[in-house]
């Protein structure tokens, strides 16, 4: 299988990182390595490229929210709770047919 990221890795220059593992991950590497016949380098890059992606996304979150927070664009806990309850109950009442 030819991924995209396996097309943009492959044109970009890359660095050599040395990481140590429990030797439980290096076996479950080494299985994967083998069923997909990919090198256990690769592997690991695509696995640590998709984790560094996930985490700036995430911490790309929690900034919008401090900012939303900071410029008060908040809604209050109890009126968000009063919400999602009305919501579930709505949902109740229908599969009750009662809606």
């Amino acid at each position: 299988m030819y991924t995209h990221w396996h097309k943009a890795f492959t044109m970009t220059a890359s660095t050599t990182m040395t990481i140590r593992v429990s030797l439980e991950t290096k076996q479950k590497l080494d299985l994967i390595a083998a069923d997909t016949r990919r090198s256990k380098s690769f592997l690991a890059a695509e696995a640590l490229a998709s984790y560094a992606d996930r985490e700036l996304e995430i911490i790309a979150g929690i900034k919008r929210g401090m900012t939303d927070a900071e410029a008060g664009l908040v809604t209050p806990h109890d009126k968000a709770m009063a919400e999602i309850d009305a919501a579930i109950d709505a949902v109740e009442l229908k599969r009750a047919g009662k809606a």
